[in-house]
Formats: C-alpha cells, structure tokens, sequence
C-alpha cells in the first residue's frame, strides 16, 4: 500500500492526514494557530507557527500509523488564500507577521490601483470578488509603499501552503488555485497580466512561477525530512488553495457539480468550465485543482458564528450544562428549535454580524432579528437563526444558478453539516435534496490528497474522488415547508436591502 500526506492549512490551525492510495483517511492530527491583531484592520499569523504545527502534527500523525514512511509517496497542501510571505534574495522569511487573507490594511494601494484601471473589467477578467484590497497585489504594493527596504529585498511573495512547500523543497514557486487570488491573474488567459502587474508598479520577478496544482516541485530536503521524519523520497506538489482543493475533496469536478460549507462562515461552490463572474453580485472564482474548471463561489461572512453567538449570549445556561458533562449545547438547542414551526412564527433573522459580503448592498450591513414581539420564545429566536442562515445561502445559490445549471443534489460539509435539524432547513429552503457523506469535515484534506495521488502517479485523474464519498444521509425537501420558505425569502431580501442602509447610517452616526 501507498500512502499520500494532506497538510490543510486553515486559519484556526493545521490539519495533517495521512490517506491511502486508494483516498481513505487512516489518522490525522490538528495543531491551532493564532491571529494577531496588532492595528485596526490587521490580521497577522506567523509563518514559524504554520512551520512548527507542520512539524508537530505530522510527527503526531506518524505516531497514529505505524506506517513505514518509504511507502508515503507524495504530499500536497491546501493552504488559506490571499496571502504574501517575503522571502529574502538569500533564502530568509524577511516578516516575522504576515498579513492573512482576511487583513484590510491595503485599501489606498487599491484605491491608487483603480485609478488606472477600470475595476469592473478587473474583476470579470480576475473573479477576485472579494473586497479587492484583500488581494495579494495589493498587500504587496502596501509592503513597497511602507517597508520599502523588505520589498527591495524580496526575491518573491508567495503563498501560505507555498511557504510550506518552500520550507520543504527550497523552491519558490505557486500554482494556478493560488495565483488566481493575486490580483493580476486572468481566469482565462492562465497568466499574470503585463498591464495590472504594471499599475500596480510592483516588479513582475517578485511574483513566483505557476504550475499546476499537480506539478512535483521537488522532493523533501534530506535535512527537513529528518526533521519531519519523513523519506527524502517524498514528492512535494504544488498544492491547491483552499477553495480549489475543498471543491475536489468534495467532488465537484465537473460543471454543476456544487456543494455548501457550513462553518463559522459559509459559502456555496460550484465547479464549471468557465468563471462565473457576476458584476453586481460579485462572486468569486479561483481556478480549480482540476485543469480547466474554476470554482465559482457566493458566501456570507457569519454562519456558525451567528448560532455561536446565539448560544453564547442567550443560550448561557445550555452551554454550562455542557460543560458540567451534560448534552451538547447546540444538540440542545437543535431540540429547542424542532418546537417551534417553520417560518420560526414570522420571525427572520439577518446572520450578517460579521458585516456584508457581495451578496448584500453594503459591506455595512448587520444582523438583525425582524418581526420580534412578545410572543416569541427562544425555541423561536434559535429556529430564525438557523433558518436565517439557510435563507442568505439560498440568495448565494440564486446567483449562481441565474449563470449555471446546478444538480438537484447538494452535499453541506463542515462542521453544521453535522445537524440533521438543519440540514432538513436547507432541504426545504433549497427546495434540492441535501447529502451527507463519510467526508463530512475532511473535504479539504481529501482535496489535497487528490493533488498528491495524481502528482505521484498514484491516480491517472481525480474521478477516484467520487467513490471514495459514501452517502450517510439524503434529505429531500419538505414541500409544506417549502410552500413557508417561498413566502419568506422575499421578506428576506428586503430586510437584507433595509439592514443595509441602516448599516450605512450607522457607520455615519457619530455619537461622540
């Protein structure tokens, strides 16, 4: 048997996973990272901390096997987007803190970048949907306009899971997922841009090489497979972005073929052969692991979070429980919102307490719950919450599918999908049957495996993806509570436009 390392690279942490040829997890382990935030708007990670959680899961996951390390052929990683790590002209990390996708230090170096180019044309020729200042050329003109010595000095800005694989092989370099994210990358030339790469003035040499998320970089240094305690005959290859190698662990690798991510925040991805860009909705594409697929993507910013946040501020005495060894405070509360009916008694909430994403008029806009009276209770207040996230997902699938034709199945993977209350919400708000499989939280991990195992020779293409799911559960949709959902999204999407104004009021208030 032969064996493929997985490294997923997160915010909250690295995930390591060994899989066999055949694409079925044997172990893993999982070390967490912290976030700095040093000024308003920065959001930092040490790459030694990503290094060091490499070091200390993979060593804790050997342990797990008892696999002989010759018979591990290759690894890739699947590594959080959007970032920019300065590697010296001799070899040195040159920041000790990086600016992580989420950081918004760079708005005046995006701001100067569209006074040379038209921003609409940008972004149907990049997908970068995001706000743009999150994009990696702009964090790299901020690093010129402020610490002009480092970027002199800089031989390349590469990514995160590219840092990793530089730390392995000694090779800089990136592939097609990860460029697609930089700013300068068109979707369907597969190239950096002259013409964006010279507005932003940043030296073109400074960007690294692309290849494919298959391609071998090189195999482990000797001295850092000892220090891994891997062979040095391990294959390194370019790995994949996040948002590429999820869609792949989650078998979409064929047009229409989409899922949902239900974690802290959440999105909706769709694998197709063409970018699906949408200037008003601003969806985000970052080509896919898969030569010649992008994977398109609408998502809101406070999923998970928003059912935390309920738990944590009016659900106190259920996760005390919890944690005096009584049931699982959100297992509690999927009991409490099973009492009350759907439509939560015409109570809707707003889950955009992390502010806007594309999806909504203004980035301003904050949650709300509308309708409130005295006659809600909070089996009410926790069914709105999880309807309210289904609600604002389902606008993300509307986009998508006003570009593209959509399966009438949709696997949910991460950690929501773990409810069977909620993904019988998605169900009938949907109106498309709802899957689970044996994949469940490991989609991203599986996705970076795919990459090892095809880099290696282990697999001709990625279709072995798709029978390593096994179906756990299918939910169809409830078509009396459908009949409920189709009277309220509108209700929805105007309390939406509404909570964006008055988000932008808000921010214009001053109440000092």
């Amino acid at each position: 048997m032969k064996y493929m390392i997985a490294y997923d690279l997160g915010t909250g942490g690295t995930k390591t996973s060994l899989f066999d040829e055949h694409g079925v997890s044997q172990a893993s382990a999982f070390t967490s990272c912290d976030t700095h935030y040093p000024q308003n708007g920065w959001h930092e990670q040490r790459p030694e901390d990503w290094w060091n959680n490499v070091i200390t899961s993979t060593h804790e996951m050997l342990k797990k096997t008892g696999v002989d390390v010759s018979d591990i052929v290759s690894l890739a990683v699947s590594g959080t987007s959007l970032g920019v790590i300065p590697i010296g002209k001799d070899g040195s990390l040159l920041a000790e803190y990086v600016p992580i996708w989420s950081d918004t230090r760079a708005v005046k170096q995006a701001k100067k970048f569209f006074e040379k180019i038209d921003e609409k044309q940008w972004y149907l020729t990049t997908g970068n949907g995001f706000p743009a200042h999150l994009y990696g050329i702009f964090k790299i003109m901020w690093y010129r306009d402020n610490m002009p010595e480092l970027y002199q000095n800089t031989a390349s800005f590469i990514g995160t899971k590219d840092y990793i694989n530089y730390k392995m092989t000694g090779k800089l370099c990136t592939d097609r997922s990860y460029a697609s994210g930089s700013g300068v990358y068109s979707l369907q030339e597969e190239c950096y841009l002259p013409c964006y790469i010279t507005a932003s003035g940043v030296d073109a040499d400074k960007l690294p090489q692309v290849f494919p998320s298959t391609h071998v970089v090189h195999t482990i240094l000797p001295d850092i497979a000892k220090e891994l305690g891997l062979s040095p005959n391990t294959k390194v290859c370019a790995g994949g972005v996040d948002n590429a190698c999820m869609a792949l662990g989650a078998a979409c690798i064929a047009n229409g073929e989409s899922y949902t991510s239900l974690g802290s925040s959440s999105w909706i991805a769709v694998s197709s052969d063409k970018p699906i860009v949408n200037a008003n909705k601003r969806t985000y594409v970052f080509a896919h692991c898969v030569p010649g697929q992008y994977v398109s993507a609408t998502s809101i910013f406070s999923a998970g979070n928003s059912l935390r946040w309920v738990r944590d501020h009016l659900c106190p005495d259920l996760k005390v429980e919890e944690e005096n060894g009584g049931k699982d405070s959100y297992v509690a509360m999927n009991e409490l919102a099973v009492t009350s009916p759907a439509g939560a008694n015409k109570l809707i909430f707003n889950p955009s307490l992390a502010g806007g994403s594309g999806l909504d008029k203004s980035a301003n806009v904050r949650g709300c719950f509308t309708g409130l009276d005295l006659m809600h209770t909070r089996a009410d207040i926790i069914r709105a919450t999880m309807e309210g996230v289904a609600l604002n997902l389902r606008m993300a699938l509307n986009v998508l599918e006003e570009n593209t034709a959509l399966s009438d199945d949709m696997l949910i993977v991460g950690g929501g999908g773990k409810s069977p209350f909620w993904r019988s919400l998605f169900a009938s708000i949907y109106e498309k049957n709802i899957l689970e499989t044996n994949v469940g939280q490991d989609a991203g991990s599986l996705g970076a495996a795919a990459v090892a195992a095809v880099g290696a020779g282990l697999w001709q293409d990625f279709s072995p993806v798709k029978q390593i799911h096994q179906m756990k559960n299918r939910i169809t949709p409830n078509e009396k509570d459908v009949a409920v959902y189709r009277k309220m999204l509108p209700v929805f999407e105007t309390i939406c436009d509404m909570q964006s104004d008055i988000g932008d009021m808000l921010v214009a208030l001053k109440l000092e």
